[in-house]
């Protein structure tokens, strides 16, 4: 009998290891891989519900630390948990808190209990220990749940990457042990910086403890291309191939290809809107920066390749107009664009897959965006 949440690999490319499927989930099948737009606090930033349904998502992430500061964990599960709360009936994906640990280091303290931290609201004191986030996560009510873990960051010595990622498998058989939900799944986070025995040691451990799922953690926050790479590499020796892999944070287009190309089904990172508030496009020719005078009276599409809202109807003129007089109905624009490109990119991605060329595939996209740039 299957499982209410499981991988469907669909197919495998010949000359790679990137992988198209299918992620059954309680609120419905979602196509790997695929890009998941953050929606921090229950929202994504300018963005409808039904806005980002029509831009092809199928989950959208959320986080739990943000989410247990406001409006609380309590509230949201009293509104019947978070789809009901902010009118989203597709799955939904809560962070622990972990990234959190990273960013705000000098405001919290971490112990082999959990993480004190002083809140950047107020600076009130609040507790996540592994018992703690799960419990709030099944509050939430969210499809996939993530450990509690840290974020390491980067450059680090060895020893404190040692150190950390041993307590992170620690807390990952805690965040186990607690569960107590039957229609949640709850991935593990593989931790270990740039170093391939603590990847190594990490991966196989928690590929022991048989979550549903695995993500890759401690990517993308400043390491140069080579080491993600790496990272990934590692990360990746003992996880099963039967279970969905998710690379954290990552939304650049030359680490999501590459994501993919190693055989990784899962993506996220507040990329895409955050561009979008400063003027900067994803497009099929390339970046766009909306702000330069040269598009004051271009009246052709932002992308004559993007079936998006903003691409169909406005001009790089009025984009820029809206921009430039900081009108909140050109972030909104901007956004839609954005956020649809790179869902447009899976799409595509999952199509090259299929017909066994994501590596020409992959190569085309560098020539355009250069392949050592994050953007």
């Amino acid at each position: 009998m299957k499982k209410d949440f499981y991988l469907e690999i669909t197919h495998v490319d010949k000359h790679s290891k990137a992988r198209a499927g299918i992620l059954h989930t309680p609120h419905g099948d979602v196509e790997v891989p695929m890009f998941m737009p953050v929606g921090t606090q229950g929202t994504v930033k300018t963005l409808s519900p039904e806005e980002v349904k029509s831009l092809g998502a199928g989950f959208i992430l959320a986080n739990t630390y943000h989410l247990a500061l406001r409006p609380g964990e309590d509230i949201i599960e009293q509104a019947g948990g978070l789809h009901k709360y902010m009118n989203w009936d597709g799955p939904i994906l809560t962070d622990s808190g972990g990234f959190q640990v990273f960013s705000l280091a000098s405001r919290r303290s971490i112990k082999e209990d959990g993480v004190e931290f002083r809140n950047h609201l107020n600076g009130d004191k609040m507790f996540f220990s592994p018992e703690k986030v799960i419990e709030i996560q099944q509050k939430i009510g969210s499809d996939v749940m993530m450990v509690l873990d840290e974020c390491i960051p980067y450059p680090v010595k060895y020893r404190y990457a040692k150190e950390s990622t041993e307590r992170t498998i620690r807390w990952a058989k805690r965040c186990k042990d607690a569960q107590t939900s039957k229609n949640q799944a709850l991935f593990g986070i593989v931790q270990g910086g740039e170093f391939e025995d603590l990847r190594k040691m990490c991966s196989k451990q928690l590929a022991e403890l048989d979550f549903k799922g695995y993500a890759i953690g401690g990517t993308s926050i400043g390491e140069p291309k080579d080491v993600y790479s790496k990272m990934v590499d590692y990360s990746l020796t003992y996880l099963p191939e039967d279970k969905p892999r998710y690379i954290m944070g990552v939304g650049s287009i030359d680490f999501i290809l590459e994501g993919i190309e190693k055989g990784c089904d899962m993506f996220d990172c507040v990329l895409p809107t955050r561009l979008a508030r400063h003027g900067a496009l994803m497009t099929s020719h390339g970046r766009v920066n909306i702000r330069d005078a040269q598009y004051k009276a271009d009246f052709t599409p932002l992308d004559d390749e993007c079936d998006c809202y903003t691409c169909t109807h406005y001009t790089k003129s009025y984009l820029r107009h809206l921009y430039v007089s900081d009108e909140s109905f050109g972030k909104r624009l901007l956004s839609i664009h954005n956020v649809r490109f790179l869902i447009h990119l899976m799409e595509e991605a999952r199509t090259a897959i299929k017909e066994d060329r994501f590596t020409e595939f992959k190569d085309e996209w560098l020539k355009k965006y250069g392949s050592d740039k994050g953007f």
